[in-house]
């Protein structure tokens, strides 16, 4: 891993921290490379190990702090992303994100709290970070995590990962 390049710089311009990685349990990987693209696996808000936002949206958490969760969780899979990459630079385009919101029935903001994790990828990205996006609410998710985010992202250069 790398941790020097453009978008290293750039998060460091944005004062923003990779907090990962936080891999999944075997025998799942943390990303998936293949025919130029990566798929992260859903990443949870963990800052150093630890689950910084669980709960429900519209009931125990509320959108700005479930935002801020989604923010983690994107950070999360750009540290993922990193590891299997070698360098965040190899990322070309951010093309889609997946979020889970875990909500109560009455709770209609989703959008609002992934919007969190779509800034962050834009504002590290640039225009190469726009992206589609479902946002999706549960009843739970792992953990008792509030957000749950996976990324999708068009690479360039094989750097070995296969």
């Amino acid at each position: 891993m790398t941790a020097s390049g453009r978008v290293r710089a750039r998060l460091i311009e944005l004062d923003l921290e990779l907090y990962g990685p936080h891999p999944p349990h075997d025998p799942l990987d943390a990303v998936v490379v293949h025919g130029g693209v990566a798929r992260t696996s859903g990443q949870l808000p963990r800052i150093d190990g630890v689950l910084t936002c669980s709960g429900v949206l519209g009931r125990t958490v509320t959108v700005a702090e479930g935002r801020r969760a989604a923010e983690v969780c994107a950070l999360n899979a750009l540290s993922v992303l990193e590891v299997a990459l070698g360098t965040l630079d190899r990322v070309e385009r951010v093309l889609s994100v997946t979020a889970y919101v875990a909500s109560d029935p009455d709770f209609h903001e989703q959008p609002a709290v992934v919007d969190g994790a779509s800034a962050v990828l834009f504002d590290v990205f640039g225009e190469a970070g726009r992206h589609t996006r479902s946002a999706i609410g549960v009843a739970a998710l792992p953990r008792g995590g509030a957000v749950e985010i996976e990324v999708i992202v068009a690479i360039t250069g094989d750097g070995g990962v296969s």
